[in-house]
């Protein structure tokens, strides 16, 4: 709303400081600084509030040490960071952007799903929360929507580069050849790395491409889907989700920046996303909720996100992914909810084939998911998420190593 005040401001009376909202840079910058005043001042005030409602979180006895003195913790603390996020983009950000708007879509839909989900489990003291089916139903409408809009909206766009042009005497912006629709991917590691999803179904025939959305969609679908429920899984243990999830961000967001500056996106050979920078804007806020959030859920947390602020997370982080052609990253960027996730996955097939084989099932780990297990083994969960956190900071390296490891 700022962004388009001070543009009329400019236009119409020349006012000196308005041309600043122009820039996608102080946009940002304003929009982190307000993310993080946001939570950490209104943060204390709704947290008093779930506390005088007592919506507070139920603990399963698992036997963890620590585990009792949580019981009653304020939960739905994801209200914190939605509500960070999305008042500075509304201020800062160009809300007319298609990716902002899938993003605002984004964070508000799973913010219901989760909210939904802890609802029920707070006052209808139903443990189980939403049904599965219904969560994920929800999950994948939402990459319905998100796919469908990705491959059939006009502004959502790449500019093709004209290599026949490169090596004669013309500016970037000059050899940038015009938009197209693709649905085109990098592929970390490889020389020519780019994927097309419209080549999987190009055995088809003359024209078969006209139809990648075939493709196209249920990856997206698959993606959200996989992503929102190993952020949900990763929330086990103060400050895990939500330090991880911060650090995730924020290489995206190195990633949004340069997919859509022309020279950059030249020098390292990747795709140019027009309006793409944009996100900017958005992944600056969201990262100043996340660390906002971070200041009371620390330990000893004095709020938990819950399936809230979890599930939204994880739908937030598959959708910039996306956009930014980086999601064939998402293994190694998302190492520690692809982690925790495959624990729980590797244990209940191990467990359940255990028990068909010998009659007595068995484990892999000593508790899944994966962060539990180092519990069991006596590691305080401080250590635990401190070196969660360095593993995730190197993983994030390396993702951005990959931008010129070819």
């Amino acid at each position: 709303m700022l962004y388009y005040l001070f543009e009329f401001l400019e236009q119409q009376y020349q006012l000196p400081g308005a041309s600043l909202f122009q820039y996608q840079t102080f946009r940002s910058a304003m929009a982190v600084l307000l993310s993080l005043l946001i939570a950490m001042i209104y943060g204390k005030r709704i947290i008093l509030f779930l506390q005088k409602k007592q919506i507070g979180e139920s603990i399963r006895d698992l036997g963890l040490e620590g585990q009792k003195e949580k019981a009653g913790t304020p939960t739905m603390g994801g209200i914190i960071i939605i509500m960070s996020t999305l008042i500075p983009v509304l201020l800062f950000g160009d809300i007319k952007n298609i990716y902002v708007i899938l993003l605002i879509v984004t964070t508000v839909w799973m913010g219901i799903i989760g909210f939904a989900d802890d609802y029920i489990k707070i006052f209808k003291k139903n443990k189980k929360g939403l049904k599965g089916r219904f969560k994920v139903m929800g999950q994948v409408v939402l990459g319905l929507i998100v796919g469908a809009v990705l491959y059939f909206h006009p502004e959502v766009t790449m500019k093709e580069r004209d290599t026949t042009r490169i090596t004669q005497n013309f500016r970037v912006e000059e050899v940038m050849g015009k938009e197209v629709k693709s649905v085109r991917t990098n592929v970390p590691f490889f020389k020519n790395n780019e994927l097309d999803y419209a080549d999987f179904i190009s055995w088809m025939g003359e024209g078969a491409k006209e139809y990648a959305w075939l493709v196209f969609i249920p990856i997206v679908i698959l993606i959200v889907t996989a992503v929102s429920n190993g952020a949900n899984l990763t929330d086990g243990i103060d400050g895990l989700a939500g330090g991880t999830s911060a650090i995730i961000v924020l290489t995206l967001g190195i990633f949004a920046w340069v997919s859509g500056n022309v020279e950059f996106s030249d020098y390292l050979d990747i795709f140019y996303i027009p309006r793409v920078g944009e996100l900017a804007v958005f992944i600056a806020a969201f990262v100043g909720a996340l660390v906002g959030f971070l200041w009371y859920n620390a330990y000893p947390a004095q709020v938990f996100m819950g399936d809230t602020g979890s599930l939204t997370i994880g739908g937030v982080i598959a959708v910039i992914a996306i956009i930014v052609r980086k999601e064939l990253l998402i293994p190694i960027l998302c190492g520690i909810f692809f982690a925790e996730s495959l624990s729980v996955m590797l244990q209940v097939a191990y467990f359940k084939h255990t028990k068909r084989k010998y009659g007595e099932g068995r484990r892999i780990f000593l508790m899944a998911p994966l962060h539990h297990h180092f519990q069991k083994k006596s590691y305080h969960e401080s250590k635990i998420v401190t070196r969660f956190w360095i593993i995730g900071i190197l993983l994030a390296i390396i993702s951005i190593v990959t931008l010129k490891i070819r």
